[in-house]
């Protein structure tokens, strides 16, 4: 497998009681097709895994990979704070249809170095699914180094590197263990042109929800090494970016679905988008409509 391009980390639309949304599942879904979108993660961190019973999870992936039918591949989020509960949350992914694994570092147990090295080579030696591996600090409180990816990318089911740390200097050392058989994606959607010019292979992104021709469009420029042309653009999407950050993930970009109706809301801990953001949102959401418009005209031309 090798992994490109525009990926979306898709959130999970909850309806008014706060079940699973099936129908607007397959309307984001559907959405992210139309939209060019080159694969999905189902179960990330932007859609709400911690808050998911195993009986929705199960029931989210089936029903993307019956829909995505094979069209492009499809990434379930599978890890944990724990190495045999990822491996069994990992195998299960396996058998409803996943393509690939996205295994973020295990939050909050904090292991060190030695102890992820150990970590993913147990899950990628159980064969289960091909490993992208996931960096995000700050949010797991544990930093997967380059030279620790450099231990564990040549292990022929460790396939990727999902980067969230935005640093120029962590993107560059990751790149130069970038191989055939070893993608480095970005997972960071501010500094993902900057990335994708410098050589990696694709963003793991969130603004995607909305945006799905937008940052296929973005990728395209990108990776084909239009520096002037995918600069340009990216500057038109830095203010969809600046919105996702005003509070935590995901509660922005649920806040944009549901102004599509795709989805209610999100599960405690997290609330709602705070009412003084709704204006800007409403502002997001206009230009969120023309860039897309723009961004289907360019990618058909």
């Amino acid at each position: 497998m090798r992994l490109s391009g525009s990926i979306t980390a898709l959130a999970t639309p909850f309806n008014a009681a706060g079940e699973l949304d099936l129908d607007a599942w397959q309307r984001l879904l559907a959405q992210q097709l139309d939209g060019g979108t080159q694969a999905v993660v189902v179960a990330g961190s932007t859609g709400e895994a911690a808050a998911l019973l195993d009986a929705e999870f199960d029931l989210l992936l089936r029903t993307a990979v019956e829909f995505i039918a094979g069209r492009i591949p499809v990434l379930a989020g599978t890890g944990l704070s724990n190495t045999a509960k990822t491996v069994e949350q990992t195998r299960r992914a396996a058998v409803l249809g996943a393509d690939a694994a996205l295994i973020v570092t295990p939050p909050y147990v904090r292991p060190t170095q030695a102890g992820l090295v150990a970590h993913y080579r147990a899950i990628a030696d159980d064969g289960a699914l091909p490993i992208v591996l996931y960096n995000v600090p700050g949010r797991t409180g544990s930093d997967l180094l380059p030279e620790t990816v450099a231990e564990l990318c040549g292990h022929p089911r460790i396939v990727a590197i999902k980067e969230a740390c935005s640093e120029p200097e962590r993107m560059a050392a990751l790149l130069a263990l970038k191989a055939d058989d070893f993608a480095v994606i970005s997972g960071d959607d501010p500094t993902a042109c900057r990335a994708l010019l410098a050589g990696a292979d694709g963003v793991i992104g969130v603004a995607s929800n909305v945006l799905p021709a937008a940052m296929r469009y973005l990728c395209d420029l990108s990776r084909a090494g239009d520096a002037d042309a995918a600069t340009a653009w990216d500057a038109r999407l830095q203010a969809v970016f600046t919105f996702l950050g005003v509070e935590s993930n995901p509660i922005p970009i649920k806040a944009l679905l549901s102004l599509q109706g795709i989805g209610h809301g999100l599960r405690l801990p997290l609330l709602p988008l705070s009412a003084g953001h709704a204006d800007l949102a409403h502002s997001m959401a206009s230009a969120i409509r023309e860039l897309e418009t723009a961004s289907r005209e360019l990618l058909a031309a």
